[in-house]
């Protein structure tokens, strides 16, 4: 039976720390074995400490502890080779959850994921973002995720905490500071507490593409290498992961690949600058260029795209030009961040995943004439976690961050 082996966290061997700093450490070691298993895989206590490298009696202790926490379940007896009684199983709590959350331009969504990552409860409302203040859509959110927390209480899930996504700049020094252009929110401080309650592990806040450059590390083809997640949205939006972590930069903008300028002579952008890539290849630059926007009345986010969609199938001039061009210009950006960032793969979410197909061509002679050789075509594919990648992401965000630190549940 293999099971991943972590370094060990507080080795036997007399380094400097407290008892107490050694014992934490310790908890998120064997948390953290438990929780690398396969998902068939339902190590024991021996199985633990050899994976671990820690004594069977230390880690009966510390099971004992994550158990009293409500982080681990014991399961079924396992039948091991040679003798003696056969081992229980520990898997992580499937009744206990992280609420992953997410605000947007045209909509917001509400999610329990459970600690293994599985959405287990999913909610989304389209709704206009830019209409009202920030308070209402704060409130709206909390209303969808009070539904979600119920469909979850009655099936036993206990939510833990929560992590919400949005399009903007996180300022690092306040709490809940945000400034997203296209929210129309500037140096705002959103009340997070508000969202999930009474939550012991609170409320972490997180970059919608970051959150979805996340997410499509552990839950959607588990892209291997350093890779760039590229986000379709009203706004575009970029996440880099590399060396398996989210690299963010000292401000929190790395990865912006929305605002790099495209056309110098172009139409000014939400961020002040002209010619961005958002202009061309952003949602509302794609309808509006299709000729969506002709249409009376009102339509939602999700009608919208159909018709988009329907257009394409029937070979709609206007909506072909309108997708190639914001191919193209993808690939003039994908270009230039790949002159000065080692990205080894580009994963497409939001609409540029459901508009790959359209899209493949003009993107790959683009990259071809700006990058020639950076890119074969198997490094550029569409994202696996569909529109759940933000909410997944900002879920798994506050996950991790409790497999490291399981104390902080008071164990």
């Amino acid at each position: 039976m293999a099971i991943s082996t972590f370094p060990l966290a507080a080795p036997q061997s007399g380094n400097p720390g407290s008892m107490g700093d050694i014992r934490r450490s310790n908890l998120s070691l064997v948390l953290g074995t438990i929780a690398e298993a396969a998902a068939d895989v339902h190590p024991s206590r021996a199985q633990v400490a050899s994976a671990t490298g820690l004594t069977k009696a230390s880690v009966s202790s510390l099971v004992l502890d994550l158990l009293d926490a409500g982080l681990l379940c014991e399961v079924g007896g396992l039948h091991s080779p040679g003798r003696g009684r056969p081992g229980v199983g520990l898997i992580l709590n499937p009744c206990r959850a992280v609420m992953g959350m997410e605000i947007n331009v045209d909509y917001i969504a509400a999610g329990a994921v459970s600690l293994s990552g599985a959405l287990l409860f999913h909610e989304i409302l389209e709704r206009d973002n830019r209409s009202g203040d920030h308070r209402s859509v704060m409130s709206a959110l909390a209303e969808l995720a009070a539904r979600v927390s119920r469909s979850a209480a009655k099936s036993g899930t206990v939510i833990l905490g929560g992590g919400l996504a949005l399009p903007g700049i996180l300022h690092t020094t306040k709490r809940g500071a945000v400034t997203a252009p296209n929210l129309g929110w500037e140096n705002l401080e959103l009340d997070l507490d508000l969202l999930v309650p009474a939550a012991p592990l609170g409320i972490s806040l997180s970059n919608e593409a970051n959150a979805a450059a996340l997410a499509e590390s552990g839950y959607g083809r588990g892209v291997d290498g350093d890779f760039l997640f590229v986000s379709g949205e009203v706004g575009v939006g970029g996440g880099l992961i590399v060396g398996r972590e989210l690299f963010t930069g000292p401000d929190g903008s790395a990865g912006e690949v929305g605002h790099v300028v495209v056309d110098p002579f172009g139409t000014a952008c939400s961020c002040g600058g002209r010619g961005c890539l958002e202009t061309v290849a952003g949602q509302d630059a794609i309808y509006a260029a299709a000729g969506l926007n002709d249409h009376p009345g009102p339509r939602t986010r999700s009608e919208t795209m159909s018709a988009l969609l329907r257009a394409l199938h029937a070979g709609d001039r206007k909506a072909l030009a309108a997708v190639g061009r914001a191919g193209f210009s993808l690939g003039v950006a994908l270009a230039s961040t790949a002159r000065v960032v080692p990205i080894g793969s580009v994963v497409l979410g939001g609409h540029f995943a459901v508009l790959e197909p359209w899209l493949h061509a003009p993107l790959f002679e683009s990259l071809q004439r700006y990058a020639p050789g950076k890119f074969a075509a198997g490094q550029v594919f569409p994202s696996n976690t569909g529109t759940s990648g933000a909410l997944l992401g900002a879920a798994r965000g506050l996950i991790q961050a409790l497999l490291e630190a399981p104390h902080t549940l008071q164990v």
